[in-house]
């Protein structure tokens, strides 16, 4: 009679065991990626009254079973539903993770500052020092740093990922190597015959990240199809020109390969009231009234000793003044003011005009269909913009550009030319060149991987989130706070953990998963859970009663 009274009293306590895990798996019923658990039942020893007995062949009777009283049951296991997912949550946060379990069941690694832990938990954020943190606990993700080397994930031990710290706030300025000349050249265009010719221009950048603009100009030549390039000056961020006062010879070393003679301005008569004219018949300037001749010197200085430059008498601009002094400085006939005879109809006349002496590339078409068919003689489509020398590249911040013009077409576009310079290959983004960047955002993709996206168009692999798996993953220790430890039957951590995508498992950023709990599963358990605790009650006020009938026996 005792022993119904001590059954009853452990199913009492089982059921109030589970009870318990009902309760907490309702509690959690909105925890992020809580894995609800469930009890399992399973009876006690049992008190044999009767051991069992064989047949007897002498006497011809049967065996008799055991005689067997149970003595109650106890809670067996606590079983954790961990490779149940839960569904997922949108949240539109970049630092929210969602696993999505292929056949392996997944864990992030965390560290709680002694030991690694591990969680489906993926609510993360960047703490004050730049690391990815959880966002309930501030405990550190762990994952794969990017090999300085090689600029690839190196899977090594699991350490702190810290995205955001200082070396990873800008991306590093990128030198421009190639570039990419395209559009329609129209002959008709008016700036292509001119003197000045057609002006392009290429905005570059060095090694630093500093920004320049390569000019240049295109002029028509007497021959259809053909066309003269010439690289007219190289300003900085600040608009100064880096070539000026460069020779016709320094600059071909940076463009060009033809010397071609362009006449810049022509004059005939000088300025009113300048006290000289200027005779076309005999190319001769004198002095007004006297008529003395006057020569001028190389510089643009007139030999009279009166101080006045062509300036004052036939008003050359300071710019090509400017130019004249610099190469009669130098000694070379890159700019000159010289007296040049035409003759027309038997009649001959004379002009001073002033001759520039440049480097050019020839940029030709084809006659037929107005394609591109060659730049700088041969068949070449590109030609180099070489800024890697001597005069220019003193503090090596420089690289040579590969300018190519291949996409140049030479159609009648109704005397308005398109044709244009582009920093990078045709492919618009190979040797584009970049200027510092400045961090503008971070994106996780389905891999773990930890992308760094910034404002001069780069994007940097910062680092990757790893992964933990275990043999077996419910035997798992839960430790609170969303995370779980290993134990002797869950099997162990290696320390480097793996790659999500290794079994065809994922991340997707912006979601998190919810927990699993069921509540139609749960209340039902809790029906049968209470239940069988009124039964068990019942069991103990029946036994009460028999124990008191027992008693009132000797009245």
């Amino acid at each position: 009679m005792m022993r119904s009274m001590y059954s009853a009293v452990s199913g009492l306590k089982t059921h109030q065991t589970r009870m318990d895990v009902i309760g907490n798996n309702i509690a959690n019923v909105n925890t992020v990626a809580f894995k609800s658990s469930s009890v399992t039942f399973s009876d006690i020893l049992y008190q044999t009254t009767s051991n069992a007995s064989g047949a007897n062949a002498t006497t011809g009777t049967g065996g008799v079973n055991a005689k067997q009283i149970g003595l109650g049951t106890t809670a067996a296991a606590t079983k954790v539903s961990i490779t149940s997912a839960g569904a997922s949550e949108t949240t539109g946060n970049p630092f929210d993770i969602r696993l999505t379990d292929k056949n392996s069941t997944n864990f992030f690694i965390v560290n709680n500052g002694s030991e690694n832990v591990f969680t489906r938990s993926g609510s993360f954020y960047v703490d004050g020092s730049g690391n990815l943190c959880m966002s309930s606990t501030g405990y550190t993700v762990m994952g794969w740093q990017v090999d300085e080397t090689t600029g690839e994930i190196r899977k090594d031990t699991v350490s702190a990922l810290r995205i955001m710290q200082e070396k990873n706030l800008t991306s590093a300025p990128e030198a421009t190597t190639q570039a990419t000349i395209a559009g329609v050249l129209d002959e008709n265009d008016a700036d292509v015959k001119s003197d000045a010719g057609k002006v392009m221009n290429l905005n570059f950048y060095d090694n630093l990240g500093y920004q320049y603009t390569a000019k240049f100009a295109i002029k028509a030549t007497a021959k259809d199809g053909e066309y003269t390039v010439e690289l007219t000056s190289i300003l900085d961020s600040n608009n100064k020109n880096i070539t000026e006062g460069f020779t016709q010879a320094q600059m071909k070393e940076i463009f060009g390969n033809t010397d071609t003679v362009t006449t810049i301005a022509s004059y005939s008569t000088t300025l009113t009231g300048c006290g000289y004219t200027y005779d076309t018949a005999t190319g001769k300037l004198k002095t007004d009234p006297a008529g003395v001749v006057v020569d001028i010197n190389d510089d643009g200085t007139l030999a009279d000793g009166s101080n006045k430059t062509i300036k004052d008498v036939f008003g050359v601009s300071d710019g090509n003044l400017k130019n004249i002094q610099n190469s009669a400085k130098a000694k070379n006939k890159d700019y000159e003011f010289k007296d040049v005879t035409t003759t027309v109809n038997g009649v001959t006349t004379h002009s001073y005009q002033i001759v520039k002496k440049s480097a050019t590339n020839l940029l030709k078409f084809n006659t037929e269909d107005g394609k591109f068919h060659s730049i700088g003689g041969g068949t070449n489509k590109s030609v180099e913009l070489n800024l890697n020398n001597a005069n220019l590249n003193k503090n090596g911040n420089f690289q040579n550009i590969t300018v190519d013009f291949s996409q140049c077409l030479n159609y009648n576009n109704s005397g308005k030319s398109t044709i244009g310079a582009d920093a990078g290959a045709v492919d618009g983004t190979t040797g584009k060149g970049r200027k510092l960047g400045a961090m503008t955002g971070i994106s996780i993709d389905t891999n773990g991987r930890i992308y760094g996206t910034y404002d001069n168009g780069n994007t940097e692999l910062l680092g990757q989130i790893a992964v933990a798996q275990f043999s077996n993953a419910s035997g798992l220790e839960k430790v609170g706070e969303s995370c779980y430890r290993t134990t002797l039957n869950s099997g162990e951590f290696d320390g480097i953990g793996v790659e999500i995508s290794a079994d065809g498992s994922s991340m997707t950023t912006g979601e998190l998963e919810m927990s699993n709990v069921d509540l139609s599963s749960e209340f039902t358990s809790m029906i049968t859970t209470q239940r069988g605790f009124q039964a068990n009650s019942r069991v103990i006020t029946t036994s009460d009663t028999l124990l008191e009938e027992l008693v009132n026996l000797k009245r």
